[in-house]
């Protein structure tokens, strides 16, 4: 069984809005680059406004989906993948995201 390391798993509301942090380090081989993760921003109750993730990574990536559309994309690293994230999520939304450190 591959084993995994919790880096960061957390979940906020705010104003109607939810964002979902879930990042893993594996040695899973399911998992080439060696993460799991799911990035997720929306609207509670409602649409998904933006997530990363890498779900299928061995089948479809690492994939970038923005309001029913997904797209591959290339991998630039957790560190830098996730502060993509939390850019787009502040724009994205009216809520003063606090970020964990």
């Amino acid at each position: 069984m591959a084993s995994y390391v919790t880096i960061e798993d957390w979940r906020d509301v705010e104003d109607g809005y939810v964002t979902d942090v879930t990042i893993r380090q594996t040695e899973a081989e399911k998992y080439p680059s060696g993460w799991d993760y799911a990035l997720h921003l929306g609207e509670v109750g409602g649409e998904a406004l933006l997530r990363y993730d890498n779900a299928h990574e061995r089948t479809k990536g690492h994939e970038r989906h923005i309001r029913g559309s997904t797209e591959t994309i290339q991998f630039p690293g957790m560190l830098t993948l996730y502060e993509r994230f939390k850019r787009e999520a502040e724009a994205m939304s009216p809520v003063p995201w606090e970020w964990p450190e």
